[in-house]
């Protein structure tokens, strides 16, 4: 018997907890605290940001797989997925009914991945014709998620090719434009804007469109969706995602294309994805009882990244050599309330004669990811904004002793 929790086990010191990781078998792996002589990885969105507040709903999230449990490649034969289970079917339904951010009714396909980097793929093979002589291209606006171009050249595909920014693209050709909205690095909401005569397809990559990071302004009901569940709790090592799909042919290649790459998701990590998305649900249900908004994890998160964008302004605004990307603010339909955008990312831009942000970040011994690996100068860094406590804090210390009249190596 297998028992699989959001967090670890109880342990008698709490102390070691908040200074490890938690392990399946009630262990506890030290972490590596970091010193003002130690690197900091922000080039990573892994989402350590929200752990404590997993660890706190340890016993909720529990779920027990027993030894003859899962065993089977198929789900649900009557489904066009047929390797995704009809729990999380429902639990993705749900989690989108909640938060409003989506539409997943009965008339949408549901198609699930290794994540939603396998689910990139998938559509990309889906969305390409199979018939046509040349390699079909695939565009993103500038700054685009510095993935997406080597994703597309890795196989080295005959379907498909990196077409370069959509605002440039004026090719009278097919293509296919990846919108992502909120914007990996910058966070602004995006859509198309490639104009050209070509006929165009569209994926839409909505793996931050969550409260805590964007106010939620509308139900989108695009023709092909995206979403993760890493970024939407912070459950990275799970790696599930999601696509909807209007289109049911679509749909079927996607999952043709999954069956043939892995031949199915793992049935462990959708039994629990299933379980902690009823968990976030279940609590939204009992808004109005003596509950604490703490308890409530998009509220939770919200505050907690709202915090961090808090602190990072104060400290960048004293600098004569940084500055951050602005963000108006919007009514979000979850919250009932006006706010401003808290992206998962900083997207950060050096002044006074730096013309290498990721170079002087990595002077302070900051990890960042440089603006050409998102198709633009390297002015720009992305900054990640979801690791621990610890290097987050760290981090803010380094850059507040930046002083102009320091000498830096700027190359």
């Amino acid at each position: 018997m297998v028992v699989l929790k959001a967090a670890s086990p109880p342990v008698p010191s709490v102390n070691k907890i908040n200074n490890g990781f938690p392990c399946s078998n009630g262990t506890i792996k030290p972490l590596i605290t970091p010193s003002p002589s130690s690197f900091i990885n922000l080039d990573q969105g892994d989402p350590e940001v929200f752990r404590a507040y997993w660890r706190k709903k340890s016993e909720e999230c529990t779920v027990v797989i027993n030894g003859e449990d899962l065993m089977s490649y198929l789900s649900d034969t009557s489904n066009v997925c047929w390797f995704m289970l009809p729990e999380l079917r429902e639990a993705i339904q749900r989690l989108h009914r909640v938060v409003g951010n989506a539409s997943a009714g009965i008339d949408k396909h549901i198609v699930v991945g290794t994540g939603s980097t396998q689910l990139f793929q998938a559509a990309l093979f889906a969305l390409s014709p199979s018939d046509s002589p040349i390699p079909i291209n695939v565009v993103a606006a500038s700054p685009y998620y510095s993935e997406y171009k080597d994703e597309v050249e890795i196989l080295r595909s005959g379907l498909y090719r990196w077409g370069g920014d959509a605002r440039e693209y004026d090719k009278n050709e097919e293509y296919i434009e990846v919108v992502t909205a909120p914007n990996n690095p910058c966070g602004s909401i995006r859509r198309a804007v490639a104009n050209c005569e070509g006929e165009g397809k569209v994926i839409h990559d909505l793996a931050y469109y969550w409260p805590q990071y964007t106010p939620v302004t509308q139900q989108y009901d695009h023709d092909l969706m995206l979403f993760t569940f890493s970024k939407c709790t912070g459950h990275a090592g799970s790696r599930i995602g999601w696509a909807i799909v209007k289109d049911i042919e679509v749909a079927r290649k996607m999952t043709r294309f999954i069956q043939m790459s892995s031949i199915g998701v793992s049935k462990e990590s959708q039994t629990r994805v299933a379980k902690i998305i009823g968990v976030i649900c279940d609590s939204y249900e009992k808004i109005g009882s003596s509950l604490d908004s703490d308890e409530l994890f998009f509220e939770y998160s919200k505050r907690k990244m709202r915090e961090r964008w808090e602190k990072l302004r104060a400290v960048v605004d004293k600098s004569n050599l940084l500055s951050l990307a602005k963000y108006p603010k919007t009514y979000c339909t979850f919250t009932n309330h006006t706010s401003e955008s808290y992206p998962a990312f900083a997207w950060m831009k050096c002044k006074g004669g730096i013309e290498d942000c990721e170079s002087f970040m990595r002077n302070l011994k900051v990890f960042v990811r440089g603006g050409k690996r998102f198709g633009v100068d390297q002015k720009y860094a992305r900054v990640s904004l979801l690791s621990r406590d610890d290097m987050f804090n760290e981090f803010l210390t380094r850059i507040s002793n930046i002083t102009s009249d320091r000498k830096y190596n700027l190359n």
